[in-house]
């Protein structure tokens, strides 16, 4: 009796189901769907319209994924090198190629969605994208890691505000209360890994620092959004602002004590300070510019 073998229809849509699981895994979905998601709401309660919130949503959505699938197609080498678990490119479910491919496309998508909201947004988001990739390919490894992701996060509620009628430029607490919150997920992003990292050579601002020194700073640029948030604009915070402000100090500095033993509670408690300062970014609303 002979063996049963797969028909070759049936062969080809696996591998076509495990690569697209590949790129999915592939483009950091956690962050590419956090920021997404943000940047629709906060286009919602800005009062973009459902037209220019769903072209503003779509920017978002291409110019995250292709830093992702950049940022996983150039550590490749790497990562296959030291064998790093959970990469689907080490894993072998999806090629280098294939990823760079999807990198590339996702970015020439994103250049004409930007700049269909406008000129000056359209520079703005890019710009912010363009910092993304120079991470990804370069200042990673430097002193200047945390730079980019200033830039970046600075740049996204520029691009929802300059995205509206009249095109306003954002208020300046808006700009440096996310520049704060970037370094704080650069900060985040990077502590679990530093002794990896440090193994393979990766020395950015924060393995410089060590786990201790990042650790130890971690609170200060998110506590320091939070405050910004909470008193940048005009006129009182409010008991919701004081209130923040509060539990963001008293999480954050949780964190930072738990994370002497354990690095992933001192990520932990970044997350819960950055979703206290995402809620007091969206009550601001259309005061954010």
């Amino acid at each position: 009796m002979g063996t049963y073998e797969e028909p070759t229809a049936c062969r080809t849509t696996a591998s076509w189901t495990v690569r697209v699981g590949g790129l999915a895994g592939a483009c950091h979905p956690g962050p590419v769907v956090a920021v997404t998601a943000l940047m629709a709401a906060l286009a919602l309660t800005t009062g973009q319209g459902a037209a220019r919130c769903a072209l503003t949503t779509a920017a978002v959505v291409t110019g995250q994924l292709s830093v992702g699938w950049c940022n996983d197609a150039f550590d490749a080498r790497r990562d296959i090198a030291t064998g790093r678990r959970g990469k689907p490119v080490v894993d072998g479910t999806v090629g280098v190629t294939q990823v760079w491919v999807a990198a590339y496309a996702a970015l020439a998508l994103c250049v004409p969605l930007s700049f269909g909201c406008g000129l000056r947004a359209g520079v703005a988001h890019l710009a912010g994208v363009a910092a993304a990739w120079a991470y990804d390919l370069r200042l990673k490894s430097t002193v200047w890691s945390w730079a980019p992701y200033a830039v970046g996060f600075a740049a996204l509620p520029a691009f929802v505000t300059l995205g509206l009628p009249g095109q306003p430029w954002p208020a300046w607490w808006l700009v440096t209360a996310g520049a704060l919150l970037g370094v704080g997920a650069h900060l985040g992003d990077v502590l679990p890994d530093i002794r990896g990292d440090l193994a393979t050579g990766v020395r950015g601002w924060p393995q410089r620092l060590g786990p201790d020194g990042a650790r130890l700073l971690l609170p200060v640029p998110l506590v320091t959004a939070s405050a910004v948030l909470a008193l940048g604009p005009a006129g009182p915070p409010g008991r919701w602002g004081v209130a923040a402000l509060a539990v963001a100090g008293l999480v954050a500095v949780a964190g930072t004590a738990l994370g002497r033993r354990r690095a992933r509670a001192a990520f932990a408690a970044a997350v819960a300070v950055a979703v206290v300062d995402v809620a007091l970014l969206l009550l601001r609303g259309t005061g954010i510019t």
